[in-house]
């Protein structure tokens, strides 16, 4: 079944890097939230828990789904050069409230901790400003996390 699953994303991903060169929505969240959970250098239990839970949710993942998703995303993160080629991919298929979401995303990974390290906040500020999102929304979305899960 695992080999299954496998074949379905390297599928999508071989079908989408012919069809324009980038990759899909999931993979290129993934990846974001992955740079996330390592911006600090540290990789705590809570990120990474986070980190599947809303991968899991967002994307309607089984386990084994998760698994190659995971996978593919530490690869597709260790070897990449920028950000904007995963940052292109949510702006181009994403509307304004699945940006805002993403952005979200990234503050709950981010927090899961009870703490914001400075390379995260930073990196977030990067990746919000890639996405086209507004410095306001970006504030409210860091608000909207903290103080809900504070």
């Amino acid at each position: 079944m695992l080999k299954t699953i496998n074949l379905w994303f390297q599928e999508k991903l071989s079908q989408t890097e012919k069809n324009d060169d980038s990759h899909t929505v999931e993979l290129a969240t993934a990846v974001l939230l992955y740079e996330i959970m390592r911006a600090d250098d540290t990789f705590l239990q809570s990120e990474h828990d986070e980190f599947e839970k809303l991968l899991t949710t967002q994307f309607n993942l089984d386990k084994d789904e998760l698994e190659v998703l995971l996978d593919t995303s530490k690869h597709h993160a260790k070897t990449a050069v920028d950000f904007q080629q995963f940052t292109r991919v949510l702006n181009e298929k994403c509307d304004v409230e699945q940006k805002h979401q993403v952005l979200e995303s990234l503050w709950r990974v981010a927090y899961a901790d009870k703490h914001l390290d400075v390379h995260e906040i930073h990196l977030i500020r990067r990746i919000s400003d890639l996405l086209h999102i507004p410095h306001s929304e970006f504030i409210k979305s860091k608000i909207k996390v903290t103080e809900s899960n504070g």
